[in-house]
Parts: structure tokens; C-alpha cells; sequence
């Protein structure tokens, strides 16, 4: 994907060029994500992960082709180009399969990639890290690499005969975070070695070499590791850029590759610019986004309780606890310790199990009532100072309309603003 390739060489000419990705299905997220790229006149990438959208649907209910149409169709309606939107699928592999044998799940994730590729999607993460029912644990890196290469092999096939040649860009590694943040309490974390880091690279190398794929090489744009950031439920790991100086040296030995960085949501704007300044210059971000937009939702339906009669408000908090407590397939092998730990993680964890169910209809019917409710009279601006205080700042400066929608598209760009901001820095901070 020429956008692509040619970022990584504008990154090796200046270490303050990055990229970012929008992990996230919602149609808020993704309205915000387009109407910001509009005015900065930026490239987006969105990705979906192979939890989200398979060739079965995922948990969204959309294969790649649909995510495809769905991502497109908002593109046109809110007027950005879509020459500047870049598809990526994230962690494809054996994930979704994970407990079926390995021969049965690596024949699902060939089957995943060819979806993809079908779909239009050009930038592949190739994440074959995780072990199946009958694997060894942990996975070698030649047994990772192996099925990368073999993943690859069917993604250049299938774009060689869907559109006659092959313009997919690669993502590989296996120290990748677990997708939407970490399972457990995190206090540490250890930063992927320099040699575990090149040893992972000639495992791949020598894998695609095998199967005849070496002139794919230059299309592998970047490599998966852990640059010491995460967060969990409660606690966000900073990035602290001296424990990864000697990994982030190890990459400018590499003209074509620069590292990718997952779960950075929820760093500092500070933290954000070092990683891209360090070659970490892709960066994810998902809760983060989904986080903004409960936090705008549930400020929304405090500013209601104060304007309306509790028997005409929408009761979006009851109502999203009800359906939550209703269906916690989605929180409960999440969130642990007392009830009053599960209620407070259930709305406010930094790994946001919530955003799994915004799509519910009563929780929908809700959401659409509290924005019907508040489109039909002025806010007043002292409700907005105390409960949505950074747009109140843009509301009083005539940047902003003061209607619940726009308020929320504004709070989720208050998220994008800031890897904006990290993937333009033009001097090194330390």
C-alpha cells in the first residue's frame, strides 16, 4: 500500500513522522475519526480485529466485505475521500480458534485472511502467537513464524487473483498484548529485548524465504513488541523511554520496518510523541476512543437528570447496568473482587467492556432518547462547564454547536487530537 510504504521512508528521513489506528467499529468513533481526518486533511487507517469481524461476523455482525461497505457508505456521507482511507485487519490468525486443534485453527485463519483480502483490506497484521488445544505453550518463534508465512502466502494469493497484483503491507510479531488491554492487575511490564526482537525477525525472514515469498520482505512494514506500555481496569503502565532505548536503536538497522505499539491508549500526549520519536510509530488506539464516548454519554445523562423530570429521562445508566447484568458474557471472566468492584468496573474500566454493548437495542432505544431529549432546548452552559468542561472551553470560543451530537463527536476528537498532535512532532523529546 503506497501510503504505507511511503510513511515508513518518510519516518526514517524524521523520527517525529507517525501513523495511527482507529480500532473501533462505532459509528460515533468512526464519524469522529473521518470528520477529524477531513480537517486535517490526514490519511486514516481504521482497523477491525478478527474478534470483531470475521468470516462468520464476529461480535459485530459484520464480515470484512460489510465492515468494507459499512466504513465506505460513512466515508461518503460525511464527505471524506476515500483514496485516503486505509483498511487494516489486526491480530489474523488462529485467535478466534484458539481451542480447536491447530489444523483445524489455521484453517479457519486461512479462510479469515482470504476475507480480508477480498474485502479490500491492505494493511495485515499477521498474529499466529498464540498456541492451539494441541500445542506446546508458549510457541516457538520458528512454529510462529511458519504459520505466518503460510498465512502470507494465501493473503498474496488471494490478492493475485482478486485484483491481479498484490499491494498488501505486513505487520508481524508475537509479544503482542492481549486486544483490548490486559485481563489482570498490571504493575510492570518487561520491554521486548533487542535480541528476542531480531530473533524474531530471521525466524520470519527464513519462513517466508521457504515458502518462496522473500521479495515480499520490503512490504513487511512493521513488527509487533512490547515497548513497557499497558493498562489494565484501574492502572495505565507509562511508557518510560530509557527501558526501551537499546529496542528502539535496534530497529533503525531495518530501512523498511518500524515497530508497531499496541494498547497505547490512555498514555500521556508526552508518552505518545516519545513512542513515535522512538520508532514506535504506529500507534493502536480502541478503548481509549469507546472510553471518550462513554464518558460524553454518561455526562449527557447527568446534564438530563438536572433539565428533566426522572419519568421523562432516558434512564441510560439503569438501563445499560440492567442489560449488562442481563448479558455478562462480555465482562464477567473481566471483572473480579466484590459487587461494588464489578458495578464501578462494569462503567467506568479503562478496558471498557461497555463498548461491546452500545449495538443492544433497549440500550440503543435509550441512547436515543437521551439525545432526543436534549436536542429540544438549549444546554445551559453552566451544566456543560461542570460535566463536559473541555467542550464548554470550545463551546464559549465558537468552535463548537452545544447539541448532544456534536458534543460527543468533539469529546471522542479530544482522544484523536492527541495522537494527532504525537504523529506530527517535529523535535525530540526525551
Amino acid at each position: 500500500m503506497k501510503h504505507l510504504t511511503e510513511f515508513v521512508a518518510d519516518h526514517k528521513q524524521d523520527s517525529g513522522c507517525g501513523i495511527f489506528a482507529v480500532c473501533s467499529a462505532h459509528p460515533l468513533v468512526l464519524e469522529a475519526a473521518m470528520r477529524h481526518a477531513r480537517s486535517t486533511e490526514s490519511i486514516l487507517l481504521i482497523e477491525a480485529t478478527s474478534n470483531q469481524v470475521d468470516q462468520y461476523g464476529g461480535y459485530t455482525g459484520m464480515t470484512p466485505a460489510d465492515f468494507r461497505g459499512f466504513v465506505e457508505q460513512m466515508a461518503d456521507s460525511h464527505h471524506f475521500p476515500r483514496d485516503q482511507l486505509i483498511l487494516g485487519g489486526d491480530h489474523l490468525g488462529p485467535n478466534r480458534w484458539q481451542n480447536a486443534p491447530a489444523a483445524e485453527a489455521m484453517a479457519q485463519a486461512e479462510e479469515l485472511i482470504r476475507h480480508y483480502v477480498s474485502a479490500g483490506f491492505k494493511k495485515i497484521h499477521l498474529d499466529c502467537s498464540m498456541s492451539c488445544a494441541d500445542d506446546p505453550r508458549p510457541l516457538s518463534d520458528e512454529i510462529v513464524a511458519s504459520r505466518a508465512a503460510r498465512l502470507a502466502l494465501i493473503a498474496e494469493q488471494t490478492s493475485q487473483e482478486q485484483q491481479g497484483k498484490s499491494e498488501l503491507v505486513y505487520v508481524i510479531g508475537t509479544e503482542v498484548p492481549v486486544p483490548g488491554g490486559a485481563h489482570e492487575t498490571l504493575s510492570e511490564l518487561a520491554v521486548t529485548s533487542p535480541q528476542a526482537a531480531k530473533t524474531t525477525l530471521a525466524a520470519h525472514r527464513h519462513a517466508f524465504e521457504q515458502l518462496g515469498l522473500s521479495d515480499l520482505w520490503p512490504r513487511i512494514i512493521g513488527l509487533v513488541v512490547q515497548p513497557g506500555v499497558e493498562f489494565d481496569h484501574t492502572h495505565i503502565i507509562d511508557y518510560q523511554p530509557e527501558k526501551s532505548r537499546a529496542l528502539s536503536q535496534m530497529i533503525e538497522e531495518f530501512d523498511t520496518m518500524v515497530f508497531e505499539a499496541h494498547s497505547t491508549d490512555y498514555q500521556t500526549p508526552l508518552a505518545l510523541q516519545q513512542l513515535v520519536q522512538h520508532h514506535f510509530a504506529i500507534l493502536k488506539v480502541g478503548p481509549a476512543l469507546t472510553f471518550a464516548l462513554r464518558e460524553a454519554l454518561f455526562s449527557l445523562a447527568a446534564i438530563e437528570q438536572e433539565l428533566r423530570p426522572a419519568h421523562h429521562c432516558s434512564g441510560l445508566r439503569d438501563v445499560l447496568e440492567t442489560v449488562m447484568l442481563e448479558h455478562p458474557e462480555h465482562w464477567k471472566h473481566h471483572y473480579h473482587g466484590t459487587n461494588d468492584a464489578r458495578r464501578l468496573a462494569r462503567g467506568y474500566s479503562y478496558s471498557d467492556r461497555v463498548r461491546y454493548y452500545w449495538p443492544d437495542s433497549d440500550i440503543y432505544e435509550a441512547y436515543s432518547r437521551l439525545v432526543k431529549n436534549l436536542e429540544g432546548e438549549s444546554i445551559p452552559l453552566p451544566l456543560i462547564s461542570q460535566y463536559l468542561p473541555l467542550q464548554y472551553v470550545n463551546v464559549r470560543e465558537g468552535r463548537l454547536i452545544a447539541t448532544p451530537h456534536e458534543l460527543i463527536i468533539d469529546h471522542i476528537q479530544d482522544v484523536l487530537r492527541q495522537y494527532h498532535a504525537a504523529c506530527l512532532a517535529t523535535s525530540p523529546s526525551h
